[in-house]
């Protein structure tokens, strides 16, 4: 090639239109120049986008598709827990949300009512505060689909740290309170690996000493890895992860 010849060519296309020759110019750039503008043009796009963004419009999805398909099982439980039990359908508690701040979480009635008032832990497979649709509810993780709710009120996310009582949160220390940085979740690992707290508490004679002392700490951990490391694929991992658990 020349050196003068221009790197991208114009090449006339002449095309014959009724006795008349039209003539149109095309470039002809080279593959290695096009793939270039190509990145160019879709790194400008993805930075229009964070991550927030993202999560935020599959959070938008799920929980509009959730509240939809699964009305008539919200109907059927809240029939249930109506006539099993007195007290309301729904339960309602202040947690705290991101940078700190309170909202309030709902759920799906599990206990008698007025039991919370004995303390924000559940301990052991059976307890007594529990009603009989409840330890159902529970296994099934079924008492938490109203939060489905929360998630299109963009209090929650369908992953993230699960909320805490404003109790525990103001155990905290500084770097505990890292993961107030991102929206709490109706799951997260932390929930996967944990699944059976109930039970673990149970084994100890202070249960609530050992939630704050060890159990909590451990999650926040777990938590904090998460937050530091949000992605779509580990939003996604999560929910199916999640949906295996519940199962086993």
């Amino acid at each position: 090639m020349s050196a003068l010849e221009p790197k991208n060519k114009i090449v006339p296309n002449c095309v014959p239109q009724q006795g008349n020759v039209a003539v149109s110019v095309k470039a002809v750039i080279p593959q290695n120049e096009a793939n270039r503008i190509i990145d160019i043009i879709k790194e400008d796009v993805l930075a229009l986008f964070s991550i927030d963004d993202v999560i935020r419009l599959f959070d938008v999805i799920i929980s509009l598709f959730g509240l939809i398909i699964f009305l008539p099982l919200f109907l059927v439980i809240a029939f249930i827990i109506k006539i099993s039990s007195h007290g309301p359908v729904i339960f309602a508690q202040k947690r705290v949300g991101k940078y700190d701040t309170d909202f309030i979480l709902y759920k799906f009635r599990t206990m008698y009512a007025g039991s919370a008032q004995q303390g924000s832990l559940t301990i052991g497979k059976h307890d007594n505060r529990i009603t009989s649709i409840g330890h159902f509810l529970r296994r099934y993780k079924l008492d938490e689909l109203p939060q489905l709710y929360n998630v299109l009120k963009t209090e929650m996310s369908m992953v993230g740290p699960r909320p805490e009582v404003r109790k525990y949160v103001n155990l905290y220390n500084n770097a505990e309170k890292e993961i107030l940085r991102v929206k709490p979740g109706i799951t997260d690992y932390a929930s996967i690996l944990f699944r059976n707290e109930n039970e673990l508490l149970a084994l100890h004679s202070e249960p609530e000493k050992h939630y704050i002392e060890k159990v909590m700490r451990a999650k926040i951990r777990i938590n904090k890895k998460y937050a530091n490391n949000r992605t779509l694929k580990n939003y996604f991992i999560i929910i199916f992860r999640t949906a295996i658990s519940v199962f086993k």
